[in-house]
């Protein structure tokens, strides 16, 4: 799944650690899914949705 994550963090100037402590997972959760190696849950893609005011769809797009 491609994604927008680290535009939008480094957007707002923040570390993958200070999300990864802003959304209650590891560090090494925030690099898995920024580099695509690991799609989030649900719940977990509405929170980063939620922290950035957007919609899910705009952060994440499924692999063409």
């Amino acid at each position: 799944m491609d994604n927008d994550l680290a535009a939008l963090r480094s957007e707002r100037g923040w570390s993958q650690a200070h999300l990864a402590e802003h959304l209650g997972v590891s560090r090494q959760t925030v690099i898995s899914i920024e580099r695509g190696r690991f799609d989030p849950s649900l719940p977990l893609a509405f929170r980063i949705a939620a922290t950035f005011d957007r919609r899910i769809e705009e952060i994440f797009r499924p692999d063409e």
